[in-house]
């Protein structure tokens, strides 16, 4: 009977050791587990790249954010098409960017294979670009030693150049002098076509004080400087005297250097408008003078003429009874 029973116990134990190895022991719970993992991974992924699928524009748009904000530091492109003559373009860099500059050479131009220099000044650089009867050099303007003149230089039968001028940018002034009278005011405006950091009006005057800031020194109810807008800069002068007259120029202040204008005002007295009348009036007066003093020269001459006529006529009259006699 125990013999039977331990048979019996043994026997449970081992089915059911079986059963256990069987129905999920631990090797394969594992191997389920890590798969059930994977399969809910492949599954996630699945989902995300549906829902991306289904959302449309909007993902497009989520991607081509980074290559906006590069798309942001834009290339400055320039051309000079050569035909038969030389070409100058001036280009204004106001800021740090890139630059990309082009020599073409014109469809129906007679040059054929040229050898093609790049020299900024007077030394030679490599251009990085080609294309058929096209020469490319791209810059990266970071600092005011990159600017200055860049020439594309084509040899062949005959020479052609292209010169790109890259400067700061150029303000409008006035060349002709500012000519107005004491008492009156003077206008001066400058303009460019980019907006400057800072603009700084100067005056060089000429009564040996030399150049003074305006905006800094002068007092403001004689001198009013206007910023109409970032691109404009106005100053006035009020009351007007002699001692006002000189040289102002304005100073526009970008990142990669400075530019200016120059004026030149002119003040004129009361009694300046009256000198080319007065000088017309003593003209008239010398000849008025002289016609009068002809007239008298001629009065005087008809005169004598009579009286010599007279006295001929006279002497003839006395002449006649003689040679009768």
């Amino acid at each position: 009977m125990p013999a039977t029973f331990s048979r019996r116990c043994l026997g449970c134990l081992l089915l059911l050791l079986l059963c256990t190895r069987v129905s999920g022991g631990t090797p394969a719970d594992s191997a389920m587990t890590t798969q059930d993992s994977n399969q809910t991974e492949v599954n996630s992924v699945t989902k995300m790249q549906a829902e991306h699928e289904s959302s449309g524009p909007a993902v497009a748009t989520e991607k081509l954010k980074p290559a906006s904000k590069q798309n942001s530091q834009s290339v400055s492109e320039h051309e000079i098409v050569l035909s038969g003559a030389p070409v100058e373009k001036s280009v204004s860099v106001p800021s740090p960017t890139k630059v990309e500059l082009t020599c073409k050479l014109d469809e129906n131009s007679h040059l054929k294979d040229p050898q093609v220099t790049w020299k900024k000044g007077s030394e030679t650089i490599s251009h990085t670009s080609k294309s058929r009867n096209s020469w490319t050099i791209q810059l990266t303007i970071s600092d005011s030693s990159h600017l200055g003149t860049y020439t594309c230089i084509l040899k062949g039968e005959k020479e052609l150049s292209a010169v790109f001028h890259l400067q700061v940018p150029k303000i409008e002034g006035r060349e002709k002098p500012i000519i107005t009278y004491e008492g009156d005011r003077a206008v001066m405006v400058c303009k460019t076509e980019y907006n400057p950091k800072a603009w700084i009006w100067y005056m060089n005057m000429t009564n040996g004080t030399g150049q003074v800031s305006i905006d800094k020194v002068l007092p403001t109810d004689k001198f009013l400087i206007k910023r109409q807008s970032a691109k404009v800069s106005r100053l006035e002068i009020l009351k007007l005297t002699k001692e006002d007259r000189g040289v102002y120029w304005c100073e526009a202040s970008f990142d990669l250097g400075t530019s200016e204008a120059r004026f030149e005002l002119r003040v004129l007295s009361f009694t300046a408008p009256l000198k080319p009348f007065l000088a017309i009036v003593a003209e008239v007066a010398i000849l008025v003078t002289a016609i009068a003093l002809l007239e008298v020269y001629s009065k005087r001459k008809e005169k004598r003429g009579e009286k010599e006529s007279d006295q001929i006529e006279q002497l003839k009259s006395e002449d006649v009874p003689r040679r009768r006699k």
